[in-house]
């Protein structure tokens, strides 16, 4: 190989080096600016409506814990049959105790899911719980509005913040 060629070869090697370091970090540069989860992009409204439904699900079980388990530790819960404010597990929990205590089932009657990024999603609209006195066994129906506001921490969706109160007008 005469060194001409061998200049030649040499000058192509670094070209396509230099290239091939140009792309990879273009790439490494976008998936900063795309910041965590890139590549995942926004989760469905279909998505974020199976969380209620998962919610519901917990609250079959009849146990209190399997529902606080759907909260963040820093959650908040206005709920429906209750003046209190539960600002932590244990207020969650206790809670769920006095209104599992119902067997609750939720049905939406509407709803309006807002995605706002790939971590976060808001489901706020109306909802009517079918209720079980626990002492009469008589049955009747609380239609509430209710507002969930939804991020994703470590992977898993989670209840950050909770609304839930009786329509003012029946």
């Amino acid at each position: 190989m005469t060194r001409t060629a061998r200049k030649s070869m040499g000058k192509r090697v670094a070209i396509v080096t230099a290239t091939a370091v140009v792309a990879v970090g273009t790439v490494a540069a976008g998936a900063a600016v795309a910041g965590p989860g890139w590549g995942h992009g926004k989760p469905s409204e279909r998505e974020i409506a199976g969380l209620f439904d998962d919610w519901n699900t917990a609250l079959q079980t009849g146990d209190p814990d399997k529902v606080a388990d759907l909260y963040a530790s820093d959650a908040v819960l206005l709920p429906t049959l209750s003046n209190k404010v539960r600002a932590d597990r244990a207020g969650i929990v206790d809670y769920f105790e006095h209104f599992l205590e119902n067997k609750p089932v939720g049905t939406k009657v509407e709803s309006h899911i807002n995605v706002l990024d790939g971590n976060s999603a808001i489901d706020a609209g109306v909802y009517e719980f079918a209720l079980t006195d626990p002492e009469t066994g008589e049955k009747s129906a609380t239609k509430a509005r209710y507002t969930y506001e939804y991020e994703k921490r470590g992977g898993e969706w989670l209840i950050v913040n909770h609304h839930s109160s009786k329509m003012p007008e029946g």
